[in-house]
């Protein structure tokens, strides 16, 4: 049975067309910056923006019969995962043509960016042009809410082809009644929290450039910095604090955010989620605290850096590889189980853990209470269905599946068991946290394998291999 045929393929390009333009145009904003610093590489940014801008608008024109009204969530899911890789691509080739490193690491740079992932290629950040620091904030920022839901947001009418897409890129949660409506929404919620974000930095003393590139990285929980000690640069508590604030604010579901003041802040009391993350941050600091010499305002950041998936840090990799494995074991649980779902961050997302673990729990009920006995599933006073329960499980194992199959991989090419295991995690979950400096020695092949694992963890997987499955079937044939 063909689950894809040529009527499906054109339905895909022609909407994958519509994204092609978006992602063309996204890239031409850091030639604002290259001109207002006088770097002279506005044609590596307008060459490649103009291509996928032009090939964008060919295709949909000339498939202009295969109306996107006839998109459904398989064809949504390919969209989805084909206009991350161009994304990909197309940014890795500016970054190809303007800091000269190889075209592997620059996709796999701009993926990393793109994904909120934060492990960057560059062994000195501080030497690149201030247009391509602006570019991987960028990146970060757009990545965050996701490159789709973004382009959606300007280009897609409202209606099913919104609504499919919205869903194809991992978010379900409602604002308003309408995709369309939601997203208007969420983005101003971003926006205002990114204004907050660089007005707090420039407060503090932060440079305005600085503040605006850091803004766009913590806020999408990307965790990229303008600074070769990351975050740690700044040496200054107050900077810590705002950190910490925004990786929490980028890593809360928009849905509380949106109903932070009609609620008066009750939503933030009565979220499942968020309440789960405070604990957990709690708890591990306390652990790190009580069995380690770790100083407390490192301990804090790293904990919170890693539950948000963001990958900022105040120390090196080579300090934190340093720690005692305990601490080490914390941060990867931390990092595998991530911050909320509708939010900005990946890994696992406590949405899921948090199901898992009623579920075992309802299931333990099941055999000592008396036959008969309904024991309905709750979460935030709402029922669910088993179904939901089965879905976080299944995901659950399938995301363990990736991180023991890339982890072996490493291993098998030489890398210390911790620091791959470590960096497995890191990228899966999009964390950009490191141990060991791995990235700077991964073998090609390995950087083509984390390419995959940063946009299986950032699409949540099954647009990824449904996307593979479909290609299967088309070189088969």
């Amino acid at each position: 049975m063909r689950y894809i045929n040529k009527s499906d393929l054109l339905i895909i390009a022609r909407n994958l067309a519509i994204l092609m333009i978006g992602i063309g145009f996204m890239c031409l904003v850091p030639i604002i910056i290259d001109l207002v610093y006088l770097e002279v590489n506005a044609i590596s940014y307008l060459v490649p923006s103009l291509f996928s801008i032009l090939l964008g608008l060919l295709i949909y024109q000339s498939l202009d019969k295969y109306t996107i009204n006839k998109l459904r969530l398989k064809h949504a899911m390919l969209v989805s995962s084909l206009a991350w890789l161009w994304a990909g691509l197309i940014c890795g080739v500016i970054l190809f043509f303007v800091t000269d490193i190889s075209i592997i690491d620059a996709i796999f740079e701009s993926i990393s960016a793109l994904t909120g992932s934060g492990i960057t290629i560059y062994a000195d950040v501080e030497s690149l042009p201030y247009s391509i620091l602006f570019f991987r904030g960028f990146q970060q920022w757009i990545g965050g809410l996701g490159v789709v839901v973004m382009i959606i947001s300007v280009l897609a009418k409202p209606g099913t082809v919104s609504s499919k897409l919205y869903i194809s890129e991992a978010r379900e949660d409602r604002l308003k009644p309408s995709t369309k409506a939601t997203i208007k929404q969420t983005i101003l919620i971003y926006l205002i929290y990114t204004v907050f974000g660089i007005f707090l930095y420039v407060l503090a003393g932060m440079p305005v450039f600085d503040s605006i590139a850091n803004t766009f990285s913590i806020i999408s929980t990307g965790g990229m910095s303008v600074k070769n000690a990351n975050m740690g640069f700044y040496n200054d508590d107050l900077i810590y604090f705002i950190s910490i604030i925004l990786m929490i604010l980028g890593a809360t579901s928009f849905l509380v955010h949106f109903k932070f003041i009609k609620t008066r802040g009750r939503s933030l009391i009565h979220d499942s989620q968020f309440k789960t993350m405070i604990c957990l941050i709690a708890i591990s600091v306390l652990l790190i605290y009580f069995t380690s010499s770790v100083v407390p305002m490192d301990n804090l950041f790293v904990v919170v850096s890693a539950i948000t998936t963001t990958g900022a840090s105040i120390q090196s990799p080579i300090v934190m590889g340093g720690w005692p494995p305990f601490v080490i074991f914390i941060i990867m649980m931390l990092m595998i189980v991530g911050g909320s779902t509708g939010s900005t961050v990946g890994a696992i997302k406590l949405m899921r853990v948090i199901l898992f673990f009623k579920g075992i729990y309802r299931n333990s009920r099941k055999i000592w209470s008396p036959e008969g006995t309904v024991l309905p599933l709750k979460n935030d006073g709402k029922k669910l269905s088993e179904k939901v329960v089965e879905q976080s499980g299944n995901y659950i194992a399938l995301y363990f599946m990736l991180i023991l199959v890339t982890w072996s991989l490493l291993c098998l090419y030489g890398h210390d068991p911790l620091d791959s295991l470590f960096f497995t995690i890191s990228m899966q979950g999009n964390v950009g946290l490191e141990i060991g400096q791995m990235s700077s020695v991964l073998e090609p092949s390995l950087k083509v394998l984390g390419i995959f694992n940063m946009l299986t963890g950032r699409l949540e997987i099954y647009p990824i291999l449904i996307t593979l499955r479909a290609l299967f079937e088309v070189f088969k044939s």
